[in-house]
Formats: structure tokens, sequence, C-alpha cells
């Protein structure tokens, strides 16, 4: 397994890119810090898109398209989880120090953009 980490300025690009490729994939996110302990905040829901907002520093994960969704305010390090057969899961931490993983049910390849 490996992990590449998506610097802050390519943030909006990469998911963009994500959400457009990725149909709607099962995902579970858990929400993990020091105050909160481990939490699961969605249990294999589908997956409408993640985008970010530079303006507002909020990376957005929509689910069951749009009715429900999962703000992680000022991110301040993501981290992509693949192997051989794709992504896994994405890792962000956010400004107050709490790890939100979103984790993909069935591991899904990232095609190269042209």
């Amino acid at each position: 397994m490996s992990t590449q980490r998506i610097e802050k300025d390519r943030l909006k690009d990469y998911f963009d890119h994500f959400s457009m490729i990725m149909p709607a994939e099962l995902i579970e996110i858990e929400v993990a810090g020091l105050d909160l302990g481990d939490q699961v905040e969605a249990d294999w829901v589908p997956l409408s898109g993640i985008s970010y907002d530079p303006k507002n520093d909020v990376v957005v994960v929509d689910l069951n398209d749009g009715q429900v969704q999962h703000s992680i305010r000022a991110p301040v390090e993501v981290e992509v989880e693949e192997d051989d057969e794709g992504i896994r899961s994405i890792g962000i931490r956010c400004g107050e120090g709490h790890l939100h993983v979103l984790r993909l049910k069935e591991p899904k390849a990232l095609p190269v953009r042209d």
C-alpha cells in the first residue's frame, strides 16, 4: 500500500477530478481525535462527490445525492492510500487536529488525466 500526499493548492482540482470519475461508491467516514475518540459519521453510504472550497477553506463530502454533507474545515493534511486495486481511503486532518478518514468499500483506480 502506498500513500500520496495531496498539497493544498491541488485539493480543488484533485477532488473535482475524483468526483467526476468516481461513480456513487459506498464510503464510511470515521472521525478520530483525542477529544472525540473514534466516531463513525457515515456507515457505507453512497458518495455523491467531494469538493474543496479554497475561499472558505473547507472540504465538503456530499452523500446520498447531496442529502447529507460532511464538512471538514481548514484541512492541513490530505493523504490518499492506494494499492494495486486502487484508492482505499482518503485521510484528511482538519485544523482542530481531528482525522477524517473516508474509506471506500471497494477500492477504485483513479484514471490519470490527460
